[in-house]
């Protein structure tokens, strides 16, 4: 799935206007604020969707190989979170929307979690 199709189908607002997700491809999803179990189960390329806001959030998401990171219920991390998410070329979004209702739709428009 095209990352920019998914911003425009959830109305997600870009936190790292910096970075170009124009050709950016997803290849899964995973929600979790459990950053260890994003570690070991998130599938590389994918999409974070968390509440979490933190340094250790954007860490993770490099660690794991994802694509971006969407952060629900509006949440919107600090600017040195921000700033160290362009430096390491991790894609920001929030969404006004649950956790439950971001993964809702993202499944709907055909993205898909680990295979078990």
């Amino acid at each position: 799935m095209n990352l920019s199709d998914a911003v425009r189908e959830l109305g997600l607002i870009c936190l790292t206007p910096e970075l170009d997700a124009t050709d950016v491809t997803v290849t899964g999803g995973y929600v979790s604020d459990l950053l260890s179990d994003v570690l070991g189960n998130a599938p590389h390329g994918g999409v974070l969707v968390t509440v979490q806001v933190h340094l250790n959030v954007v860490a993770v998401a490099v660690h794991a190989e994802q694509a971006a990171v969407i952060f629900a219920m509006n949440r919107v991390p600090e600017e040195s979170v921000v700033r160290r998410a362009v430096e390491e070329r991790i894609l920001l979004y929030t969404a006004r929307q649950p956790a439950f209702e971001v993964v809702g739709r993202l499944y709907a428009l055909g993205l898909r979690g680990p295979a078990a």
